[in-house]
């Protein structure tokens, strides 16, 4: 039976790769880079909150 801690983790990666993918694709179609400096930054939003995720489900998992 996976939990839903299990779904959490995949989730976040997917999240941080898809926006990595969809300014990676705007900077070698040449887009704007107002929306290539707000695609870094959610980038690194998402990248922050997997993190919390992954650690949080580390300790509770350890409790």
């Amino acid at each position: 039976m996976t939990s839903f801690a299990d779904l959490l983790v995949p989730i976040a990666v997917v999240a941080v790769a898809f926006v990595l993918l969809l300014g990676l694709i705007n900077m070698l179609r040449g887009g704007s880079p107002n929306r290539s400096q707000h695609l870094m930054r959610l980038r690194v939003l998402l990248q922050f909150l997997a993190i919390v995720v992954i650690m949080g489900i580390i300790w509770w998992r350890a409790a």
